[in-house]
């Protein structure tokens, strides 16, 4: 099982899209072959930083999402409302 964490920093005036946008596209990730879990949280102290947290049942199902169409057409939205880089982590359980 892998577990990915992404943190997303967005230009405040671009977080409604990018919320808007996740509603979306939320359920088809969820149910993208080798998905369990699709979740979106939001920082504790930042109004305009959010993490999405997904698990998968191996590292080749996450990089079969992302050479998906619905990975490069979700990402084309939603890297343009960016204010930072983003950044990505890819987990497994500490004692597999």
């Amino acid at each position: 099982m892998l577990k990915r964490i992404v943190r997303m920093e967005f230009d405040q005036e671009k977080v409604n899209d990018f919320l808007t946008l996740f509603a979306e596209v939320r359920d088809k990730i969820a149910a993208h072959q080798g998905c369990s879990h699709v979740e979106l949280c939001k920082d504790v102290k930042l109004d305009n930083v959010y993490f999405t947290f997904s698990i998968w049942d191996c590292e080749e199902d996450l990089e079969n999402y992302r050479r998906s169409e619905l990975f490069e057409k979700t990402w084309a939205r939603t890297k343009v409302l960016f204010s930072a880089r983003p950044q990505a982590f890819s987990l497994l359980e500490g004692n597999s």
